[in-house]
């Protein structure tokens, strides 16, 4: 019933990504729908050639504040007269902005909504011949045995039954596909933690399921067949065998990155102990200040490569390069149409 599908972790020799996707190349163009771009409408190695980072979190305004916040931080200069643009503002579904080698993007919720966007980023990355790149995902979650405002850096992402793998029907079959995170990325990220940071910083597994409540335990769904000691062993089991956190998107995320060959990682703040109860009663501007602990951690890892590499640097920063008008507005319409 079972196919474990292996990584392919294909490079070119120069490090930029190569799909796993034969059929790509025959296409006369590649639309990424659900981004309003197109390999045939767009210089997409015009727009993107320089991105090193990519970085993913669920909603569209956490990212925007991120593309801002990155831009300080980074010292990225807009030219005169112009603001950051949502470069996928056409698609209504995710947003995307550019800041020098950064890339914002939101991923919306779960792994359904993070597949499809990783699909089409990666595909992105190898029409725009993007060498070595480096994905986060930056987010909130729940711990299990951490108090909030902990940023955990997820060692492996399990499903509900604790297996390290994700697994998708194709064509009548199960494919398992490995869910690994590169281990060089999360000693490094730890390393950043400064000794004056207000919070922990530490690392472990993170279990990923498809649901927000009944899939992680909680009481206070629509529904709910457990007795609240059902729950209540259940999450003991998962954290005695090395969970300090759970979400729903880390699974996908390690899996497909990895099967892509690109280094990633999971850098996420814990916003309650389910250990302590399922609702989260801090207030709004202690989860916004919690929220930008994963970003700083991801931020002080882009500004050290950065300074090592000397690439601090101004570039694209969202004006679209059109290559062909036609294809271009054939391209919005096909991504305000698709569903």
């Amino acid at each position: 019933l079972f196919n474990y599908q292996k990584s392919n972790n294909f490079r070119y020799e120069d490090g930029s990504v190569k799909l796993c996707n034969p059929h790509i190349e025959l296409m006369d163009q590649d639309i990424l729908y659900h981004l309003a771009l197109g390999s045939g409408s767009h210089d997409l190695v015009e727009m993107f050639g320089d991105v090193k980072f990519v970085c993913m979190g669920g909603t569209p305004k956490r990212m925007q504040e991120f593309a801002h916040y990155i831009m300080g931080e980074i010292g990225h200069k807009l030219p005169a007269g112009t603001m950051l643009q949502d470069i996928s503002q056409y698609s209504y579904r995710y947003s995307m902005y550019k800041v020098g080698p950064v890339l914002s993007i939101s991923h919306g919720m779960g792994i359904p909504s993070v597949g499809i966007l990783l699909h089409e980023v990666i595909k992105l990355m190898y029409h725009a011949k993007v060498k070595d790149p480096v994905f986060f995902r930056i987010g909130t979650s729940g711990g299990i045995g951490l108090e909030g405002g902990t940023v955990v850096i997820s060692e492996q992402a399990v499903d509900g039954l604790m297996r390290p793998c994700y697994e998708l029907p194709v064509l009548g079959k199960l494919i398992q596909r490995p869910a690994i995170l590169d281990k060089k990325l999360v000693r490094e990220l730890k390393a950043l933690h400064s000794p004056e940071d207000p919070y922990d910083t530490i690392t472990g597994k993170t279990l990923c399921t498809t649901d927000f409540y009944e899939g992680q335990g909680r009481l206070d769904g629509a529904f709910c067949d457990f007795s609240e000691a059902d729950k209540m062993a259940y999450l003991e089991k998962v954290h005695k065998s090395g969970v300090v956190n759970m979400e729903m998107e880390s699974l996908a995320f390690a899996a497909l990155t990895h099967h892509a060959g690109i280094k990633s990682a999971v850098i996420c703040v814990t916003i309650v102990d389910r250990l302590k109860g399922d609702q989260i009663h801090v207030p709004k501007e202690v989860l916004d200040e919690w929220q930008v602990r994963p970003q700083t951690l991801v931020s002080r890892y882009i500004k050290k490569y950065l300074q090592t590499k000397g690439r601090f640097m101004d570039s694209f920063c969202g004006s679209p390069c059109v290559k062909s008008p036609r294809r271009f507005k054939l391209v919005q319409q096909e991504s305000e149409n698709y569903d």
